[in-house]
């Protein structure tokens, strides 16, 4: 049997549908007070990836967490601009 951080509430064997996750997700933000329209799944997926290339400026690692096949939607997805990839080329010793 598989352990998931989100398993369904009808089956314990299987995950929770994105269904019943953005259902969850809709709880947490109301229940905190925050606009649900404001925040959802991909919202917070965005997030953290964005946070993750900020802090890291790991792009490959980024790509991977996200599931994505090539480097160019993830550079879309984060919104690198040349700006970016040359402070952080400035940034590289070799």
């Amino acid at each position: 049997m598989e352990d998931y951080a989100f398993p369904s509430r009808t089956d314990h064997a299987t995950h929770m549908s994105t269904r019943q996750y953005a259902r969850l997700v809709d709880e947490w933000v109301t229940g905190i007070g925050l606009p649900s329209e404001d925040y959802g799944t991909h919202s917070l997926r965005r997030t953290k990836a964005s946070i993750i290339y900020k802090a890291t400026g790991n792009l490959r690692a980024v790509q991977i967490l996200l599931g994505d096949m090539k480097i160019e939607s993830t550079v879309r997805y984060l919104g690198v601009d040349v700006e970016d990839a040359l402070t952080l080329a400035e940034g590289t010793e070799i």
